[in-house]
């Protein structure tokens, strides 16, 4: 009975400790129904309605939130993410600090810092280092490049004198280094 007492008190001190900071799975309603609570690190596979943890790992779902310093494959109809490294596949990818890796869907907006590739219908950075793929890209810093039918980069050094020299975008193909 002893061995049974100690092996219970031992495990629910283990378990009550790796449950505050850390589970392997998520199943998500919303960010407030959900299987782990949304500060949770999630080091594993959610899948969500809706879910915001930070991850390391996959997100399969409908709507995908990682916060903090998060990392891994995002698959949703939207993800978004506060400082994320990994892959987002969706239809609207948004990033608010900074992201590192690829981003694929219809829109895909980084208001920090983005390195790395990004694929989709509407591409729109503010600090952009890699290449832009789509129809419309925009960058308000550029070290790159851009392929599509409207290109705009609004820092390269081409274009300090529009209108009577070049404009701030190109059809088909756009660089700053």
């Amino acid at each position: 009975m002893k061995k049974l007492l100690l092996t219970a008190a031992l495990m629910t001190g283990v378990t009550a400790v790796y449950a505050d900071d850390i589970s392997r799975i998520q199943l998500s309603l919303t960010p407030d129904i959900a299987l782990q609570h949304r500060t949770t690190r999630i080091e594993g596979l959610s899948f969500n309605i809706w879910g915001e943890n930070p991850q390391f790992g996959v997100s399969i779902g409908l709507v995908n939130g990682s916060t903090s310093q998060s990392a891994g494959f995002s698959w949703g109809i939207v993800n978004y993410d506060e400082s994320y490294h990994g892959v987002q596949w969706g239809v609207v990818n948004v990033s608010t600090e900074d992201f590192m890796g690829w981003q694929r869907g219809f829109v895909n907006v980084s208001e920090g810092t983005f390195m790395g590739y990004q694929s989709g219908l509407v591409n729109v950075s503010q600090d952009f280092k890699g290449l832009q793929l789509g129809v419309v890209n925009y960058a308000q810093h550029l070290e790159g490049l851009q392929i599509g039918l409207a290109n705009i980069a609004m820092n390269n050094s081409w274009f300090h004198q529009f209108p009577d020299k070049l404009a701030t975008g190109f059809p088909l193909v756009n660089w700053s280094f």
